[in-house]
């Protein structure tokens, strides 16, 4: 008998959408950002990320260390484009051949789980955990989403545009050079932003989700 396969899955649901001013180039724009992060992340995908309703996607990752790393570039790259999404990171065992071309049709342990927790809507946080093996680590987990989502609500697009480059590795002289300030402004951002909580925060959860991966959790 084949053995299961287990991976993670990553799961996003836009907020309010139905309310959007233009839904037509709300959708547009997600599309767009579906698009990218599956050619981005193609290498680590085990299904794309594929548009399940109008305004929800999920997708297969061979990792959950990759899986939270395009979480997060979405997550940002989203909120550039003035678009607000939640989303679910669990794990999942796949009990059906795997489809590599659209992540759907696929059953097994762990999808109803993360679905339903994408469904539960909580407006505190915008980062939710399906990991019904580790309970302590979920809540743990979703704890730091709650910190994270907090700082992400206080920043105006400045700070959201230059903390986004400097997570990507852009140095802060080169991203002072790019918009033509000094350092000392970048640095103002950075701290007016709550850059190194932020980092902190997101350094634990991958550290935690790695420590994961290490067991054999995803693959």
């Amino acid at each position: 008998m084949k053995k299961n396969q287990t991976f993670a899955v990553l799961m996003g649901d836009l907020v309010q959408s139905e309310s959007a001013a233009d839904v037509a180039t709300l959708h547009r724009a997600f599309n767009e950002s579906v698009a990218q992060h599956n050619r981005r992340y193609a290498a680590d995908l085990a299904s794309p990320l594929t548009i399940t309703l109008g305004d929800e996607f999920q997708g297969l990752l061979t990792s959950l260390d990759t899986a939270v790393r395009l979480l997060r570039a979405m997550r940002l790259d989203l909120l550039q484009r003035d678009i607000d999404c939640r989303f679910v990171l669990g794990l999942v065992e796949i009990e059906t051949p795997v489809n590599r071309e659209q992540a759907w049709n696929m059953m097994g342990p762990g999808l109803s789980r993360a679905r339903l927790k994408l469904n539960e809507k909580p407006a505190i946080s915008r980062y939710g955990f399906s990991l019904s093996k580790e309970p302590l680590l979920e809540t743990a987990l979703e704890a730091l989403g709650v910190g994270l989502t907090v700082i992400e609500r206080g920043w105006t697009q400045r700070q959201l545009s230059d903390i986004a480059a400097l997570l990507e590795g852009q140095a802060a002289a080169a991203l002072a050079e790019q918009r033509r300030v000094s350092v000392k402004s970048i640095y103002k951002i950075r701290t007016s932003g709550h850059f190194d909580a932020y980092v902190h925060q997101w350094n634990a959860m991958l550290e935690v989700l790695a420590a994961l991966d290490g067991r054999g959790e995803a693959r």
